[in-house]
């Protein structure tokens, strides 16, 4: 099965979309000595990523930030990307249901579907 490719992999727009998602780390110690001895020294620590990654791995937010909105509780909530459309679904709704955006549905959603009972009613109830 041949997968489509996704718009949003290419150029700038990509680039970010994936820093984001996955998150860029920048550690640098730079030092200026002279005969061994030190006269300068930096230490630059700096992270970019969205709220959502930065919250899976734990980095610090500056103070000001409230994590009682809907948003955030919202973007804690756990999410993979569907194989087929690559939209972020909630993880339990992708295992065990199907993608809302492209309707791909797991193996294990569809051996749940296979053992359930198929049961037909009229408009009556019958």
């Amino acid at each position: 099965m041949v997968l489509p490719e996704k718009d949003s992999d290419r150029g700038l727009a990509g680039a970010i979309d994936r820093i984001l998602d996955k998150g860029l780390v920048i550690n640098a110690d730079i030092t200026v000595s002279v005969a061994g001895v030190e006269l300068l020294g930096i230490k630059v620590r700096a992270a970019l990523a969205s709220f959502e990654t930065a919250a899976k791995y734990g980095l610090e937010f500056p103070s000001g930030i409230s994590c009682e909105t809907a948003a955030w509780r919202d973007a804690m909530l756990d999410r993979e990307e569907c194989p087929q459309c690559g939209k972020k679904v909630l993880r339990e709704e992708l295992l065990h249901e199907c993608c809302p955006w492209c309707g791909w549905t797991s193996a294990l959603a569809r051996d749940r579907m296979l053992k359930m009972p198929f049961v037909l009613k009229d408009d009556y109830g019958t």
